[in-house]
């Protein structure tokens, strides 16, 4: 049994934040059936190269255990198709432009009148309300607007390599309707679940948003070193870098006393408390270094994992990938695809004991199960034919 099973969600959304929190359903058992537009599809098809068949790989990455259907929803009919899928649904997943499902009549209020235990999840740049309510957003935009940017990098503020604030906003989103579909159970009724990117990033700034409430300053980037922290980064080996975590005292003395070989550093007057490390991190990160680079990166991390001091390499996405770690881990993994012969996707984080996700079905080719939903819905094979004529479906 999977712990999803027997769930279904209608997944109205397109490029990252809303596939990837619909996945999050997917991958654990729920039905969901992404709905498209006719000879389009999700945005996410066409971002790239890289392609694998014609299609990006981001939006295979995104859109695994689901099934695809198309429909115009642009047209009245089309939306009909849609409110029948409603009808016996579990979950609405939507992430349009405020305003979009309202104007094609599929608003909370109209869907909660017409299936009022549906959870209903709306993902948007600003939430459904306040002042920025109808902005579009994108992740490079909300990771600006957020302070994510301000506070990466060293000499220029910079975007996180991955699409952070779209990527945290669809687990929100995912927590959300579990969270939604629990409170059904007490309840009876769905609920409307509002997530916005913005609120996302917000939440999690955490020790910087504590710096600012702490002192009414803006923290400053700082590189790859922790602002609370010290010697809590990367320092330069004879072959490369190794990252140092000394995330303690009891570990800063083990550091000086049993790897560096430099007990005096513990009485040091600048160096005696984390407050002290911190606050002259550039002359500790100097003596450091000027010890790590005269061993390899390998020697250093043999030398550190024996003194438990945490620590670890820096390395390439590739690397990662391959790594028997990863492989060993089930988050890299091969499946067979009708469509596309062998492909490689990224595997499922949460390892349940005893009702385990699994991947059943490949990312769907545009429109591969429209016949397969509509049939399930009661239209005839005449009917779903005279959709398709008038580019209905």
């Amino acid at each position: 049994m999977r712990p999803l099973e027997g769930t279904k969600v209608v997944d109205m959304t397109r490029f990252a934040a809303g596939p990837f929190a619909a996945m999050q359903l997917a991958d654990m058992g729920a039905e969901v059936i992404k709905v498209e537009l006719p000879g389009k599809g999700d945005d996410l098809r066409q971002w790239g190269p890289p392609f694998i068949g014609g299609e990006g790989v981001y939006y295979m990455l995104l859109n695994k255990n689901k099934k695809s259907i198309t429909v115009n929803t642009r047209a009245p009919e089309g939306v009909d198709i849609v409110r029948r899928l409603l009808k016996n649904a579990d979950v609405l997943l939507e992430n349009f432009r405020p305003g979009v499902m309202d104007r094609m009549g599929l608003s909370y209020e109209a869907v909660h009148a017409l299936n009022p235990k549906l959870v209903y999840c709306s993902i948007s740049g600003y939430g459904q309300k306040g002042p920025l309510w109808d902005k579009p957003g994108f992740d490079v935009m909300i990771q600006a607007e957020s302070g994510f940017m301000d506070i990466t990098g060293f000499d220029v503020p910079t975007r996180v390599g991955i699409a952070i604030a779209d990527l945290v906003g669809g687990l929100y989103g995912a927590q959300g309707i579990l969270t939604a579909l629990i409170a059904r159970e007490k309840t009876g009724e769905g609920q409307h679940v509002d997530i916005a990117l913005l609120d996302s990033l917000v939440s999690l700034l955490s020790y910087q948003a504590g710096i600012y409430i702490a002192t009414g300053e803006s923290p400053t980037r700082k590189g790859n070193r922790h602002p609370l922290s010290t010697p809590y980064e990367d320092f330069a080996t004879e072959d490369g870098r190794v990252i140092i975590a000394a995330g303690n005292q009891r570990l800063w003395e083990t550091l000086c006393t049993k790897v560096l070989m430099q007990p005096d550093l513990i009485k040091d007057s600048r160096f005696l408390t984390m407050a002290d490390r911190n606050a002259n991190e550039p002359a500790l990160k100097q003596i450091i270094e000027g010890i790590t680079s005269r061993k390899t990166t390998d020697e250093w991390i043999k030398l550190l994992g024996q003194e438990g001091i945490p620590c670890g390499r820096i390395r390439k996405v590739g690397e990662v990938l391959e790594s028997e770690n990863t492989k060993g881990r089930e988050m890299m993994v091969e499946a067979e695809d009708p469509a596309r012969g062998k492909m490689k996707l990224l595997g499922i984080p949460v390892k349940l004991s005893n009702t385990p996700g699994d991947i059943r079905l490949m990312p769907p080719l545009l429109g591969q199960h429209t016949e397969e939903v509509l049939k399930e819905l009661g239209y005839s094979e005449e009917e779903v034919k005279e959709l398709k004529s008038r580019g209905i479906v």
